[in-house]
């Protein structure tokens, strides 16, 4: 169990840090940076333990460049973006927008049916997301508005809805296409960071350079390239043979209270009264939610114990 909690406090810390990186460098950079970083060291790392016979000539580019392009350049750029104007714990509390993201795709789109507690915790879930969302500070209304939402809300909404579909993307290519988790994830990186960092050239201050003081950047970069891309990743894929999916998934909902925390600690940030009451609501409908698969796994592990 407190591998499952290890795993969503390192997960917070990525929030914590990005938000600290973005003080000396420019996001799209920031984002490709990393991303490039990751994908020639997971790819050099299989090719240099032969971990997966790579024939590049035959990997299927096609799938691969949309992982790249959802799971890795737009779910980033769009976070990192709004993470500029917003506190890390409020990001990271709309980017648990996921789960629930996750069963209207599958319902519309894979036809995927759901129980009437379902339907009730997604919807309780979404109506927790309120009172943090309309709580907005200075710097979230320099962006502008759609509606009732900041564009910075709604870039992080977007976010956390590419990397749904980036989830999906990936299970297509290694269940599909038999390509393996590290290189499937090695090869999205390396060409979703080129995609951004062409992004950040594009539009970005490259006069000489899109940041401030190099250190801290550098800092940043090695920290969310070993905590992110190479332990949460393989410690997620781990877990996932101990817990079940379910399990897993809920207790994500700890990582916005780790985060809030890190935020308080290391940023100076202030935790408002409506990210709790938030997150009161967002539990409510998260249990609500998974209860039936909860009471399952728990019945599944309490008859393989008996036996």
């Amino acid at each position: 169990m407190y591998l499952v909690l290890l795993l969503y406090a390192l997960f917070a810390s990525v929030f914590t840090f990005a938000k600290y990186g973005l003080e000396y460098a420019q996001p799209f950079f920031l984002v490709g940076s990393r991303m490039f970083l990751a994908g020639i060291i997971l790819i050099a790392y299989q090719l240099y333990k032969n971990l997966d016979q790579i024939d590049f000539r035959k990997l299927p580019y096609g799938k691969i460049c949309m992982l790249a392009a959802f799971n890795i350049y737009l779910t980033n750029v769009f976070e990192f973006w709004g993470l500029q104007y917003l506190t890390s714990f409020k990001a990271c509390f709309i980017y648990s927008l996921s789960p629930f993201l996750s069963a209207l795709l599958s319902y519309f789109v894979f036809s995927e049916t759901m129980s009437k507690k379902k339907w009730i915790g997604l919807i309780v879930g979404f109506a927790g997301f309120l009172p943090i969302l309309l709580n907005e500070t200075n710097n979230e209304e320099q962006t502008g508005h759609l509606l009732l939402f900041s564009w910075a809300e709604i870039a992080v909404m977007m976010a956390a809805a590419c990397s749904v579909y980036g989830w999906i993307l990936l299970r297509q290519l290694v269940k599909d296409e038999a390509l393996s988790p590290l290189t499937a994830n090695g090869m999205s990186m390396l060409i979703g960071g080129a995609m951004a960092l062409a992004h950040s050239f594009a539009v970005e201050n490259w006069n000489p350079v899109p940041f401030t003081q190099f250190v801290p950047v550098l800092e940043c970069t090695i920290f969310l390239v070993i905590i992110s891309n190479l332990i949460c990743y393989n410690l997620y894929g781990v877990l996932l043979k101990k817990y079940s999916a379910t399990f897993i998934s809920f207790a994500g909902f700890t990582t916005p209270l780790f985060t809030a925390l890190y935020g308080w600690f290391f940023l100076g940030e202030t935790v408002t009264s409506p990210f709790y009451l938030s997150a009161v609501i967002v539990f409510a409908g998260l249990f609500t939610f998974y209860q039936e698969e909860l009471q399952r796994d728990y019945y599944a592990v309490a008859n393989t114990a008996s036996n």
